[in-house]
């Protein structure tokens, strides 16, 4: 459980006044001509820098040619650290790759090599280098919080920064695993979930009290006493006391039903089995751990796969695995210490993080880590008891995990070999583009983009287009005017396509003979004729799925058997494009059902909106009213007054 008021070591605004302090400067070294790969001039940039350092801590980002970063380092003496880069002889082959692709250095220097440390992991999750190991994880993990400020606090599910004011609790390893224990709590504790909002609104219970799930504070059904001692409940119960949570609810029930309140025991009984399966649920034995993180390394075929299990107050709160990438020639142990500090720049480290070998900067590791969470951290081998039980099952998972990833990855490869065959592709596609567009008679309009690589979708890289210029019911303008702003800005970005994730192996369309010829000309307008097109249409009994037609930019069509894995993973593709434009549509379309006409009128904010309409009612009287009347509005100025009247008298 965490706290988080502004200010410390988790609030991000907090993070970046500590970042001011430091001191930051670029050095550049000899470009070594056109930029390709060259160790002599690599080692020369290097020295370069090497002049300017001082044995300061600090980190350090190694450039190319065009300024992107390669890698991120750390360091205790800067001057020293960076200096090793130019002893050729003594570095990998994978370091003296890197150093002929370097041509400068940026510096960053830092107050202790703990600062340092988190600093690295830091810029490491922010730039990606291609020479770090990264924690590929896009997704943040949810805590549940019961959020402070209200007299009836609610309990509720929570991604993202910890700003607001109240107790968090977690990590989790999934969004499931905390839904799952939230309605678990709420048949548990009686605790709201309703937005402010919502509880303000109220003048009888909702269906979460006809269902024992809420003690109904929103119409007085309970007073704030007995609601603050629900809460207390809840907090001792997720802060580890579960025991004594339950019997202090069973002598409740027992006196209840010495009393003859059998109505009152039965909800107390009702109360007692929601603890139960929350006990029940946990997958992994954590009693007398109390709060911990536990995680295993697996290697196996050139990969390496991390056990992680999330332990608060001696309850399993899931467990995740990690497949981290750029591990080769990495020692393992170094593998899990880079990964625990791009873990824990996200997620408050626990009292106790366990870990199945010695890691190199432990000491280091600790102090970070502490200075993150403000307290003392451990970090250790556990030797036997519970611990050791624990760790032996995360060691377990994590080979498993790994070996299930294998097999995945080796049917993805095969499966991917076999559909670049089938399109008449030159080599199997690194990332592949998928398009589709959706509006109702032409209203709201959205094209879309999804993203996809060998090891799955890339989430991160989706994209939303509003239509603009095309008109009404023209599908294929839409993808015109789609294909014209994301390759237009991918030959701005990178006309020589030497960046990676910038233009694709393969375009996917969601159509036919119509949406290909449309994609096609635009791209041969804009003198791209080199990337694969591919279109996807429906069979001729529209509607069954497994009769696809896969259109080619000369005209051809093919079809797969019905039972091919390749048209499985291509039905997959084309449904996530489905899925993501269909719900950016939707959202598209409930933005305009709450929008007001006031909206439209430069300069009006939501105060003087809402002063209009209360001032007239209507947004349709405010267009009628006179100047003089819009002078009269609380909050309106004359020269306002006046832009308002203005908009809507232009043409008289």
């Amino acid at each position: 459980m965490s706290r988080t008021p502004a200010g410390t070591p988790h609030d991000p605004r907090g993070k970046e006044r500590f970042n001011e302090e430091r001191a930051t400067y670029t050095v550049r070294g000899a470009s070594g001509g056109s930029g390709q790969p060259d160790l002599q001039a690599g080692v020369e940039a290097i020295r370069n820098v090497v002049k300017t350092l001082k044995p300061k801590p600090g980190v350090y980002r190694m450039l190319d040619a065009r300024g992107d970063v390669l890698y991120v380092g750390k360091a205790r003496a800067l001057k020293n650290r960076v200096a090793n880069y130019t002893q050729v002889a003594n570095l990998t082959n994978r370091l003296q790759r890197m150093v002929a692709q370097t041509r400068g250095m940026e510096i960053v220097t830092t107050n202790s090599e703990a600062e340092a440390l988190l600093l690295e992991a830091q810029f490491i999750k922010r730039f990606r280098p291609p020479y770090n190991v990264l924690l590929r994880d896009d997704k943040s993990f949810p805590f549940i919080l019961l959020r402070e400020g209200h007299d009836f606090p609610r309990i509720m599910k929570h991604r993202g920064a910890r700003k607001a004011k109240g107790n968090y609790y977690g990590p989790f390893a999934s969004a499931g695993s905390v839904n799952t224990t939230i309605n678990a709590l709420q048949k548990l504790f009686l605790l709201r979930s309703c937005t402010d909002s919502f509880f303000s609104r109220r003048d009888r219970p909702c269906l979460l009290y006809q269902i024992k799930r809420c003690s109904a504070p929103c119409v007085g059904r309970i007073d704030k006493a007995g609601y603050d001692e629900l809460l207390d409940e809840a907090k001792a119960f997720l802060s580890g006391k579960s025991d004594a949570v339950q019997k202090k609810i069973e002598k409740q029930m027992q006196k209840a039903a010495e009393d003859l309140d059998f109505e009152t025991a039965a909800m107390l009984r009702d109360r007692l089995r929601a603890a139960t399966f929350i006990q029940g649920s946990q997958a992994v034995n954590a009693e007398g751990v109390g709060d911990a993180d536990v995680f295993a390394l697996a290697a196996k075929g050139g990969q390496v796969g991390i056990q992680g299990f999330f332990v608060r107050g001696g309850q399993n709160w899931g467990h995740r695995a990690f497949f981290p990438s750029h591990t080769k020639d990495v020692e393992e142990a170094e593998v899990l210490a880079r990964v625990l500090a791009q873990f824990y720049e996200e997620v408050p480290p626990p009292r106790t993080i366990l870990v199945d070998r010695d890691l190199p900067d432990c000491e280091l590791l600790q102090e970070a880590f502490g200075e993150l969470a403000g307290r003392k951290v451990e970090i250790s081998v556990p030797q036997r008891g519970e611990r050791r039980k624990l760790m032996q099952q995360a060691s377990r998972n994590a080979v498993e995990a790994l070996d299930r990833r294998l097999a995945e990855s080796g049917t993805q490869a095969k499966i991917m070999r076999e559909m670049a065959e089938f399109l008449e592709l030159a080599e199997i596609p690194q990332r592949i583009e998928v398009y589709d567009n959706s509006h109702i008679q032409g209203a709201k309009a959205v094209g879309a983009m999804v993203v996809a690589g060998q090891e799955g979708f890339i989430k991160n890289q989706y994209r939303k287009f509003n239509i603009k210029s095309a008109q009404t019911n023209d599908d294929f303008g839409m993808m015109r005017e789609v294909m014209e702003r994301r390759f237009s800005r991918a030959m701005k970005e990178d006309p020589d396509r030497e960046k990676a994730g910038v233009w694709p192996d393969l375009v996917l369309i969601d159509g036919g003979k119509g949406q290909m010829s449309a994609v096609r000309d635009t791209l041969e307008e804009l003198g791209i004729e080199d990337v694969p097109l591919i279109a996807i249409a429906k069979g001729p009994h529209h509607g069954r799925e497994g009769r696809e037609v896969f259109h080619f930019p000369d005209g051809r069509e093919k079809m797969l058997p019905t039972n091919s894995p390749v048209l499985f993973y291509l039905q997959r593709l084309r449904d996530e494009v489905h899925r993501y434009v269909i719900g950016a549509h939707r959202a598209k379309r409930s933005r305009a059902i709450t929008a007001s006409p006031l909206d439209e009128i430069p300069g009006i904010g939501p105060a003087r909106k809402r002063a209009l309409l209360l001032h007239f009612g209507t947004a349709g009287k405010v267009r009628a009213a006179g100047l003089e009347d819009l002078k009269r509005v609380p909050g309106v100025s004359e020269s306002v007054a006046q832009q308002i009247y203005d908009f809507y008298h232009a043409g008289g």
